[in-house]
C-alpha cells in the first residue's frame, strides 16, 4: 500500500471494486471516500466478465412499462413491483450516465445505440459494448474515471474480514493487507462484493467470489433475503476449464439453437423455446443431460460466419478447446451464474443494520424475484449506485472509536463447494438439503478459513428447505408446485444455525459425500 489506512479514518468505506462499487464511489464525489479492492482494480471481478450488457428501454418500440412487465413475468411472482418500477424507469438515464463517463457502447453507422435481444425480453433492449465484452468495457471506463477522481482513495490488496458493530451500529471495518491486520474506523460502509460463484464447483464467475459480503453482513446481524434463488445459466461451455466460460444468452437472441447429439431441437415443445426464461431452459437442459444425452449450441446457421465478429470473447474460448463455432457444435451445460438473493435493502441500499449499505449482486432489492431477467443485473447496479450514494451522503458521519485490529483467516470455500453443488443445484430435494445443512453447521461454527463460506452456504440451504414449493430458479423435486401465495423469504445467521441444529438432532436419511 502506498498510503496509511489509519490516516483515512472516518471516510465512507466501499468494499468491492466491481461496477457497483466504482459507480457508488463516483456518485459520492466530491466527498472523500475509501474503496477497498482485494485484487488489483478491475481484475477478477464478475462485472468485467459480463457479456450480455445492460437492459434498458431505449428502442422506439419499447417503454419502461414493457421492460417492467417482462421483469415481473420472469421473476415468477416474487419481484417487489415498486422497487422494480423505480429501477427500470431509471435505466435509460443510467445508460446516458455511463456514456458520459466514456463507455463506448456499440452503435449503428448512424450513431444510434445497437440493441440486442435476449431471452424473455419482448423487445430488443440490450445495450452492448464491444460485442460480448460489455462488462470489460464498462469497467475500463469506470476504473479510468475513478483513478482520475482525487477524492476517491483506492486501496488494493486489502480484504475486509469483519464489520465491527456497537450498540447496533457499524463502527468500523476489520481488514487484512500485506502489512497485517488493519482497522478502519467508520460509521458508513457499502458492501459491493459481488456474488457466490466460488461456492460451487461449476460456475461462470471468478472462484474468489464466495459470498464474502453476505458473510460480513450476516455476522454483523443484518437480515438477508431470498438466498435460495440461485440462477444457473443454461449455456456454459462444457469442458475442463473452471470457472466455466459463459456463452451469452445474446447468442440465442441472434438465432442459435439448442440441439442434442442427434441434432434434435429438444426445446421445440417448450413455450419460448431457446428464448424461454433462464430457469426453464436450464432445467430442460439439465434433465436432457440426466437422461443420457449431450447438449450443444448450434450457431452454424445463425449467427453463422459472423459469429466471431459479434462474439469475439466466446469465439476465443471455443478456439482454446479446438472448436470452430462456424463449423462445429458447441457443447454446453448449466452452471451457477447469478444470485438473486442477498442482503435485504431498501431503494437507498440501506440494510437492517444502521451504517451499512449494499449495492449490486450482494444486495437484494426485489428487482429479480425468483428468476433474474437477462441483463438486468448490471442495470440494477448502475441505477442503484446513485441512490446508495445519495442515501449515504444524507447520513451524517458519526465519530467512532478506534479498535485493535485482529486478523481473521481469508475465506477458503474448498470444503464447501461439493456440499452446495450437490444439494443446491438446478434441481433440489429436502433430504439432501438437510444433509448439507448438517454438514455445514460445524464448519460454520468454527473459526477457520471455511467458516464464512460455510455460514453463507448454511443460510442458503436453510432458506431452500423453508421454501416448500417450486418457483423460478428454486425447483424442489419433492415440492414441484407453486405455493398458493408468493412470499419473499428472510433469514439471519442466528436463525439458520438454530434450524441446522434441529436437523442435526434428527436422523440422517442421506449423507453428503
Amino acid at each position: 500500500m502506498s498510503v496509511d489506512i489509519r490516516d483515512l479514518a472516518g471516510r465512507p468505506v466501499i468494499i468491492g471494486g466491481g461496477i457497483a462499487g466504482l459507480t457508488t464511489a463516483l456518485h459520492l464525489a466530491p466527498e472523500p471516500v475509501l474503496l477497498l479492492s482485494r485484487p488489483p482494480l478491475g481484475a477478477d471481478a464478475s462485472s468485467a466478465w459480463a457479456q450480455g450488457g445492460l437492459a434498458a428501454s431505449l428502442g422506439e418500440d419499447d417503454d419502461p412499462a414493457l421492460h417492467l412487465a417482462d421483469t415481473l413475468a420472469a421473476g415468477d411472482g416474487l419481484c417487489d413491483a415498486q422497487a422494480a418500477r423505480h429501477i427500470l424507469y431509471g435505466a435509460p438515464a443510467a445508460i446516458e450516465d455511463l456514456a458520459r463517463l466514456g463507455v463506448r457502447f456499440d452503435r449503428t453507422p448512424a450513431g444510434v445505440l445497437r440493441l440486442g435481444l435476449e431471452a424473455a425480453h419482448s423487445r430488443r433492449r440490450i445495450v452492448h459494448a464491444g460485442g460480448d465484452g460489455s462488462g470489460r468495457e464498462v469497467m475500463r471506463a469506470l476504473v479510468a474515471a475513478v483513478r482520475s477522481t482525487p477524492t476517491i482513495e483506492v486501496i488494493e490488496g486489502v480484504e475486509a474480514r469483519r464489520l465491527l458493530v456497537e450498540d447496533g451500529r457499524v463502527t468500523g471495518v476489520l481488514a487484512s493487507c500485506s502489512t497485517g491486520p488493519a482497522f478502519l474506523a467508520t460509521g458508513r460502509v457499502v458492501l459491493a462484493t459481488g456474488g457466490i460463484g466460488g461456492l460451487f464447483l461449476d460456475s461462470t464467475n471468478p472462484m474468489g467470489s464466495c459470498g464474502q459480503g453476505l458473510a460480513l453482513a450476516a455476522r454483523a446481524g443484518a437480515v438477508l433475503a431470498d438466498l435460495e434463488f440461485i440462477q444457473f445459466h443454461p449455456t456454459a461451455l462444457d469442458g475442463p476449464r473452471r470457472p466455466m466460460p459463459l456463452i451469452s444468452e445474446a447468442v440465442r437472441g441472434e438465432g442459435a439453437a439448442l440441439v442434442d447429439e442427434t441434432g434434435r431441437r429438444f426445446l421445440d415443445g417448450v413455450r419460448g423455446a431457446e428464448l424461454a426464461p433462464r430457469d426453464i431452459v436450464a432445467r430442460a437442459v439439465w434433465k436432457h443431460l440426466a437422461d443420457g444425452h449431450r447438449v450443444f449450441l448450434d450457431v452454424r446457421e445463425r449467427p453463422g460466419a459472423a459469429f466471431a465478429q459479434h462474439f469475439p470473447t466466446i469465439a476465443s474460448a471455443c478456439s482454446k478447446v479446438g472448436i470452430d463455432p462456424a463449423r462445429d457444435l458447441i457443447p454446453i451445460r448449466p452452471a451457477q451464474h447469478y444470485h438473486m438473493g442477498g442482503v435485504a435493502v431498501d431503494l437507498g441500499g440501506r440494510t437492517s443494520v444502521p451504517g451499512l449499505w449494499a449495492c449490486g449482486e450482494v444486495a437484494s432489492t426485489g428487482l429479480h424475484g425468483a428468476n433474474r431477467l437477462a441483463s438486468n443485473s448490471l442495470t440494477e447496479a448502475v441505477v442503484c449506485a446513485r441512490w446508495v450514494a445519495e442515501s449515504l451522503t444524507g447520513t451524517p458521519a458519526r465519530r467512532t472509536k478506534p479498535a485493535i485490529a485482529s486478523d481473521c483467516p481469508s475465506p477458503d470455500p474448498t470444503t464447501v463447494r461439493p456440499l452446495l453443488s450437490r444439494a443446491l443445484g438446478v434441481l433440489r430435494d429436502g433430504e439432501p438439503l438437510k444433509a448439507a445443512a448438517r454438514a455445514l453447521l460445524p464448519l460454520a461454527e468454527r473459526k477457520d478459513a471455511a467458516s464464512d463460506p460455510a455460514a453463507v452456504g448454511l443460510m442458503i440451504a436453510v432458506a431452500a428447505l423453508r421454501r416448500q414449493e417450486s418457483r423460478g430458479a428454486h425447483h424442489r423435486t419433492d415440492f414441484p408446485l407453486h405455493a398458493a401465495v408468493a412470499r419473499r423469504s428472510q433469514i439471519a445467521l442466528e436463525s439458520a444455525i438454530a434450524a441446522a441444529r434441529e436437523f442435526a438432532s434428527s436422523p440422517m436419511l442421506e449423507s453428503v459425500a
